[in-house]
């Protein structure tokens, strides 16, 4: 049923002949509060998470069309921030080869894209996310302007988060602002496996729209085991089913805490879920570690500056070493001279972004 969603109301017409015009989008990053963590064929995620979107952290995609007479279309370049990337460029040719039967136009054309990213690909954000959910916007715009519609509405995010999603899991989260949900929960009705939906407004209290995220980079280096690696160690995972209950209790606490404006139970929930994801990573077999001793030094950090102040700051962390520091506008001047004194000696090089809650994606004129 997943790989027939959009397949059959996909336009089967062809395209104009002289067929050509340049889409732009700018999608952000998010950051996973609840983990999503192993998946099934599809990009189907073993369990629901959510996220929130990023500001400054984004990816700017241009994909420039035109039509090919011969029908025998194709990627021709793509290249990352001006310049060729031949192993990503494989896995967007796949990708876009993937995406076929429902974009069927997709074969008759020749596609050139760029895409430029605002934070270093080691920085401990999700790039794939960003870039993917950028490139399904562009996709998504694309088909519209070939048979001169335009319906950027809900029904046209939740295409764009299905066509994400077959890049990159988490990039269905991307094509919100605020908090997204992905995944079937009891918790949530919106939720599905098949794309990301937007929590509503009257679930969050307001407190929560002013999320700060401090990224802090512990180590650089690539990882030994990768993420698509690490989800496919949860298939036989001794606490795999333990882990889908986890999510469901943690979901619910956390839910419950956006909307009455609990901030001690959010940053409760959100420490539980990252501490609990790399637990996951060091138990499954074999296990592996990918938090380095600046991580760790971090962690203390911010537990003692939470203990000794009563401040609702606290951290997460991606499949990786690095910190994110998640803490609230109104805390900002008290968590800042934290972050440069305290956190900053014990990043690589003195690496860190200031980050925060973002506006979501917009369609852009360039790059």
């Amino acid at each position: 049923m997943y790989t027939t969603f959009y397949r059959d109301n996909a336009i089967k017409a062809g395209i104009p002949e002289n067929a050509e015009g340049e889409i732009c989008w700018e999608s952000p990053a998010n950051i996973a509060l609840i983990k999503y963590w192993g998946k099934e064929t599809g990009q189907i995620p073993m369990n629901a998470s959510l996220s929130f979107s990023l500001k400054k952290s984004v990816v700017r995609a241009c994909m420039r069309y035109k039509a090919n007479i011969k029908g025998e279309g194709g990627l021709l370049s793509f290249k990352v921030n001006g310049e060729e990337n031949e192993a990503f460029a494989r896995r967007i040719k796949d990708y876009l080869i993937s995406l076929y039967p429902y974009f069927p136009c997709l074969g008759k054309l020749d596609l050139e894209i760029e895409t430029h990213s605002t934070f270093p690909h080691s920085a401990g954000i999700a790039s794939s996310a960003a870039a993917f959910s950028a490139l399904a916007l562009c996709l998504c715009s694309m088909e519209e302007a070939l048979y001169n519609k335009e319906t950027i509405n809900e029904d046209f995010f939740r295409k764009a988060s299905y066509m994400a999603r077959l890049g990159s899991g988490s990039a269905c989260r991307s094509v919100y602002d605020g908090f997204a949900l992905w995944g079937e929960t009891r918790h949530y009705q919106t939720g599905s496996k098949l794309f990301a939906a937007k929590l509503f407004e009257q679930d969050t209290d307001p407190v929560f729209n002013t999320l700060k995220d401090a990224i802090l980079v512990a180590d650089s280096s690539a990882k030994k085991v990768s993420s698509s690696g690490g989800h496919a160690l949860m298939n036989q995972h001794l606490y795999r089913q333990s882990r889908i209950e986890q999510v469901e209790l943690n979901l619910k606490k956390l839910l419950d805490a956006l909307k009455e404006g609990d901030e001690k139970t959010f940053v409760e929930i959100v420490e539980n879920e990252a501490l609990t994801l790399h637990g996951l990573m060091m138990t499954s077999n074999p296990g592996y570690l990918l938090m380095k001793p600046g991580t760790l030094e971090m962690i203390e950090k911010i537990r003692e500056f939470r203990e000794e102040t009563g401040i609702n700051v606290g951290f997460t962390l991606d499949a990786g070493p690095n910190i994110h520091l998640i803490y609230f506008e109104k805390d900002a001047k008290n968590v800042r001279p934290f972050i440069t004194t305290e956190l900053v000696p014990h990043c690589e090089y003195g690496q860190w972004m200031d980050d925060q809650m973002g506006p979501g994606p917009k369609k852009i004129n360039k790059l």
